[in-house]
């Protein structure tokens, strides 16, 4: 890719939302067996149906390793699904790929921040991380789109959500990690999403959800639906290590006000049930060095906040809970305009995500 010296802030480019026509969604095809059972092959079967489901309103394109690219391009067969040989670490578009910035001309870019496996050597979940730090510029020089590169600063595309309109949520816990950017203070690193992402209003949340492994990214625990009101997870089971967490971002939300100064609303989306993942489950995960342990007593950070909101739809993960109709006819009332399509999403779960995590937005591009 080309890559550029100055921001995007200084350029004109800012992040658009979620909600913003979509030229293509990206993601990568799941095959570390340290992090996904059996091979793979159920997640590649869970990540095969989120792609097509996408496919139906949203072209998708899928990397892919030189060794799986035969299996996936038979598992991808469909019109609207592009399958490119590209090497990565794992599967996690989201956090690896870059995060699209467009102007208004229509003109789109891309940031590349520097990735270190969600905390490096302190924290991290695996180890070597090289080829997905390189996943940014592989799709930005393929789509030769021009880049902005952060070399010294790590950031994740699920630690943040925007709003289009200058507004960004984040949380504490993981933008304020030492295992992201030790050198920063608060403010420095607000400067930086000021710069790269076109923000002006950065609503900090001080945790996301419990025992995210991602050091709570917020993607999986409250995002924009649309200017000045968010969706947030929620619980009123005062048991659950969450019930507090809810409760004091929804505090945060509503007592602030955006970039343009409206005040918040907030709506609650149901958390299913406690999720934990099987000693079968377990044990069909490789062992591994400097690799997240997979462990049926540790409660999986399942959330339906984890979704995607593409062309005309949004893609919802299920996990066979009572509150799977509940949480796709609330969303649906939110996004009336939208189709909502669900997706299980217990074996992406299970590795460490769900199908926010495992996507990323192109922005329409008008030029």
């Amino acid at each position: 890719m080309t890559v550029l010296t100055s921001t995007p802030r200084k350029d004109g480019f800012f992040m658009p939302a979620e909600w913003t026509p979509h030229q293509q969604i990206w993601m990568a095809w799941p095959e570390r067996p340290d992090n996904w059972r059996l091979g793979g092959k159920p997640a590649q079967a869970a990540f095969a149906l989120v792609a097509k489901t996408i496919a139906e309103t949203t072209p998708v394109t899928v990397l892919v390793s030189a060794q799986q690219y035969s299996n996936a391009c038979i598992q991808l067969s469909a019109s609207n699904i592009r399958v490119i040989e590209t090497t990565t670490n794992d599967a996690w578009l989201r956090d690896t790929g870059p995060t699209f910035v467009t102007n208004k001309a229509g003109e789109v870019r891309g940031v590349d921040w520097a990735f270190n496996a969600w905390g490096g050597l302190e924290g991290g979940l695996y180890f070597p991380w090289d080829q997905d730090d390189l996943v940014a510029s592989k799709i930005l020089n393929n789509e030769r789109l021009a880049g902005y590169r952060t070399d010294d600063f790590v950031l994740e595309g699920g630690a943040i959500h925007v709003d289009g309109e200058g507004t960004l949520i984040t949380t504490e816990e993981c933008l304020l990690n030492h295992n992201r950017n030790p050198h920063l203070t608060k403010e420095q690193i607000e400067n930086q999403l000021r710069e790269y992402l076109s923000v002006d209003k950065i609503i900090w949340l001080k945790e996301g959800l419990y025992k995210d492994e991602t050091n709570g990214h917020v993607d999986n625990f409250c995002c924009f639906v649309k200017p000045a009101e968010v969706v947030l997870a929620w619980t009123d089971d005062e048991t659950d290590p969450n019930y507090q967490r809810c409760r004091d971002a929804e505090q945060v939300l509503i007592n602030t006000t955006d970039a343009q100064g409206r005040s918040i609303t907030v709506h609650r989306l149901p958390l299913p049930q406690a999720i934990y993942a099987s000693e079968e489950e377990c044990s069909g995960v490789d062992k591994a060095f400097a690799t997240q342990p997979r462990n049926p007593s540790i409660r999986l950070a399942g959330s339906y906040i984890n979704f995607l909101i593409t062309n005309g739809a949004i893609i919802m993960p299920t996990f066979n809970d009572p509150a799977d109709h509940l949480a796709a006819a609330k969303l649906q009332i939110l996004f009336p305009n939208h189709a909502i399509k669900t997706v299980p999403g217990r074996e992406i779960l299970l590795g460490g995500g769900n199908i926010h995590c495992i996507t990323q937005q192109q922005p329409m591009s008008a030029v």
